[in-house]
């Protein structure tokens, strides 16, 4: 079976992406929208960018259903679309989508007031996701090469949890998204 092409990825978050997102009070699109516009109106680069729109497809391409940290099951979204990811996106896009949920634990452990400001659905799944760094696994962490975007794309992923908030829409992001593909 070949890895989806850039437009079928697209469409998933067509199709797919109505689905609620976790516990949140958002879709699974508008919370690829609203984190792609924090990064877009931080002035960040096109790579971080579209690493902030897609860095939750690993949601869209499980069946597991929408419930899984309900169900005491980490999901491991955050590797399950790097095969397709990495065959069409730069290192810069798909590291700090694959760092992300490491991202979460590692703000955890270097933020005080940052475990208390997650949201319900968040604390849960940071527990299913191996809970909160220790300061020697804080410290390799954000060694790693893009883990510092990995971190403010987490930043914005906290914040993409607002129901009802305008956005672009899909479309405004694809011209970027094609140009970071090559294609």
């Amino acid at each position: 079976m070949t890895s989806p092409s850039l437009p079928e990825i697209l469409d998933l978050y067509r199709q797919r992406g109505q689905a609620q997102y976790g516990g949140e009070a958002v879709s699974q699109l508008e919370h690829a929208l609203q984190c792609a516009t924090l990064a877009e109106q931080a002035g960040q680069n096109a790579e971080l960018i579209v690493a902030s729109l897609f860095h939750d497809l690993g949601h869209l391409v499980h069946h597991l259903g929408e419930d899984v940290a309900a169900r005491g099951i980490d999901d491991r979204h955050e590797y399950r679309a790097i095969p397709i990811l990495e065959q069409l996106f730069p290192p810069a896009v798909t590291t700090p989508i694959r760092l992300h949920v490491a991202a979460k634990r590692y703000l955890c452990a270097v933020d005080q007031g940052y475990w208390a400001a997650l949201s319900p659905a968040s604390q849960l799944s940071l527990e299913l996701q191996g809970g909160i760094f220790s300061e020697l696994a804080a410290t390799a962490f954000i060694q790693q090469a893009h883990a510092s975007a990995a971190v403010q794309l987490r930043r914005w992923d906290d914040l993409a949890k607002v129901a009802q908030l305008e956005t672009p829409d899909l479309d405004h992001f694809v011209p970027m998204v094609q140009a970071v593909a090559g294609v």
